[in-house]
């Protein structure tokens, strides 16, 4: 049953430990004299995305409406609270605290759930490694699980979405202690595609130097390279923490297109298997956000609309009136721990808005990974062919030319945040009379696309052939499929490569590869999942290694998982490459410092084939 009124409480002042003030709002269910109702159970969110904005309230008077008293915060640093945002590491402890403070409200009754998405989903993970008393439940949305391992860092390289995130949220952020008028337009008219043009950062030499708490955390993210305590804090390495997590009911969602794709597997693995509360997760063929589970597409791929799951916000009520009101009649909720979405189904027409149809269905799983999969191993060889069958030969090998001035471009990906904003008439009192939403693009495109360069995309250049046309990345793909091959689970590449530089990386995309039809007449070459590695970084995260000159290693690089049928008559195709820019930076192969390199040089890399090479991707195969 609705309750149609909701009275706020705005601006009340929850003080941390340290002193400082997050301002907080506090939606109560009122009746219809318009009287606060206490005794109801409480969500919580804590954002750093302005807790009024409209995208927010709106699904925070919804959930009022239906009976839950919601409390929303801003993020220390963001917009109305005090202090200083340095990126995630804080959110633990004030998290906790705010935990605390609700529980000794003398209206609390309990119990207490958490919501979120992105930074929001970080916020209720890190606040979960404090074993707070007063949380019963949680949803979350498309979070991370290790910064270093696979949000933030990846492997070694960098995720560039995260700097772009420190100029646009410093842009948007409009916290009266963070900057005057004059920094204000300096930030919110500052192109981050030219940064990347002339990449690295260099402190003290953007806008981001006028907001130094922004700056320290941006270059803090960015140099320090190795897994250390920096990166083990309970902010970032949720999964250092996972004994200390309350054992409550928990729901993650995520999306095979999602940035945090592998984060929320392993989430749900790492703490299915050491709760005994209901532990599920969700993956849908979504990228990244609130709204995409109840969008039927991602990137050029439509999916029909059994990919939606509806409201988002009543599969929230859902999942918290099941615990928090006994009530588990709704479709929304699965019997199953997993539900993922098997795309590919589809076949490959194109759609009224000029889409491919590449089709899916949901499926209820036991466990992650499947246990019916077969993990088999598809070799690389020099004819460019990938097969089950090992090579022969004594030794081969194909090697390219890295050059960093020129890395491969971004088209498509597990992504986010990677945006910039359009520039405001300096003739307007401030830049945020133009809404935010009406100014953010996406620099780099999230999902699935065809890997053929084109305008839209950046870093593309004319005459915009397919990426496989490039003399630096290697492709490797099977025959035509003789029948349906589903893919669903992890996936790893193990190569064997060598360089005459003494730092390079090595990138590994899966491709599903679309035959030439009516509608596509050059086919379509899907990307799935990508991965990368930094050969200093290739034997240990906490310790450098350089190469030697032309000496063979034998490396791994693990890509996000995926679930995909590659239909009869598509191909399977490995794309190698050194760089995939600007999802991860550049590696400029000369050794010296990450993101403080003032040099770069070609690296002349090679990938090695043979029966004492045998460079591989192994493909849970169901």
């Amino acid at each position: 049953m609705n309750i149609h009124n909701v009275t706020i409480n705005k601006d009340i002042k929850i003080q941390m430990r340290d002193g400082v003030n997050l301002y907080t709002d506090i939606y109560f269910p009122s009746d219809e004299n318009h009287k606060p109702i206490y005794d109801l159970p409480i969500l919580l969110e804590r954002t750093p995305y302005d807790k009024k904005a409209l995208n927010l309230t709106q699904r925070y008077n919804h959930f009022c409406q239906n009976g839950y008293i919601v409390i929303t915060q801003d993020c220390r640093g963001c917009y109305a609270s005090e202090g200083e945002l340095y990126f995630l590491t804080q959110e633990a402890e004030d998290g906790a605290d705010t935990l605390d403070w609700i529980g000794k409200q003398n209206w609390f009754n309990g119990p207490v759930g958490t919501f979120g998405t992105s930074y929001q989903a970080w916020t209720q993970s890190a606040a979960a490694t404090q074993n707070p008393k007063f949380l019963n439940a949680m949803i979350v949305n498309m979070g991370g699980s290790n910064a270093f391992t696979s949000t933030v860092r990846q492997s070694g390289a960098m995720e560039l979405r995260f700097i772009a995130w420190a100029f646009w949220h410093s842009a948007l952020n409009t916290n009266k202690d963070l900057k005057n008028i004059e920094t204000d337009f300096a930030l919110n008219n500052y192109s981050f595609e030219n940064l990347l043009n002339n990449w690295p950062i260099k402190k003290g030499l953007t806008p981001l130097s006028l907001v130094p708490s922004y700056e320290k955390w941006a270059f803090d993210i960015l140099t320090k390279t190795k897994y250390d305590e920096f990166w083990k804090h309970p902010g970032f390495a949720i999964d250092e923490y996972w004994n200390e997590h309350p054992d409550i009911p928990m729901i993650y969602v995520g999306g095979w297109y999602d940035s945090y794709t592998r984060a929320t597997l392993e989430n749900y693995d790492g703490l299915s298997k050491l709760k005994n509360s209901e532990v599920k997760v969700i993956i849908g063929p979504w990228t990244h956000g609130t709204t995409q589970p109840e969008l039927t597409y991602s990137g050029d791929l439509e999916f029909g609309k059994e990919a939606s799951i509806g409201s988002f916000s009543d599969f929230h009520l859902a999942w918290y009136n099941k615990w928090f009101k006994n009530n588990s009649e709704s479709d929304y909720l699965y019997k199953n721990p997993i539900k993922l979405f098997v795309m590919g189904s589809g076949d490959g027409h194109k759609t009224k808005e000029g889409r491919i149809f590449h089709g899916g269905f949901w499926r209820e799983e036991q466990e992650w990974p499947l246990k019916r999969s077969k993990f088999t191993k598809f070799y690389l060889d020099s004819n460019n062919n990938l097969s089950s069958t090992q090579s022969s030969n004594s030794n081969e090998s194909i090697t390219f030319a890295y050059d960093p001035s020129n890395p491969v471009p971004t088209i498509g990906a597990n992504i986010s945040s990677l945006a910039g904003l359009r520039p405001v008439d300096s003739k307007v009192r401030s830049p945020h009379e133009v809404p935010a939403a009406a100014r953010r693009y996406n620099i780099v495109e999230p999902g699935g696309f065809n890997q053929k360069q084109e305008k839209r995309f950046y870093g593309t250049k004319e005459p915009y052939s397919n990426l496989s046309e490039r003399l630096d990345v290697l492709t490797f793909q099977s025959e035509l499929l003789s029948k349906d091959t589903e893919i669903t689970g992890p996936i790893e590449a193990t190569l064997y490569v060598s360089s005459d530089c003494v730092d390079t990386d090595f990138t590994v995309k899966l491709i599903d590869v679309y035959p030439s039809t009516k509608d596509f007449p050059d086919g379509f070459s899907l990307n799935l999942t990508d991965g990368i590695i930094r050969m200093r970084y290739r034997n240990s995260f906490t310790k450098e290694e350089f190469m030697k000159e032309n000496e063979v290693y034998k490396v791994k690089i693990i890509l996000y998982p995926t679930s995909n049928i590659f239909k009869k008559g598509h191909r399977i195709r490995v794309d190698v490459s050194s760089s995939n820019y600007p999802k991860f930076d550049f590696n400029p192969n000369t050794g010296e410092p990450i993101g403080l390199n003032k040099q770069q040089t070609v690296a002349n890399n090679s990938v090695h084939f043979s029966e004492k090479y045998p460079s591989h991707i192994t493909l849970p195969i169901v």
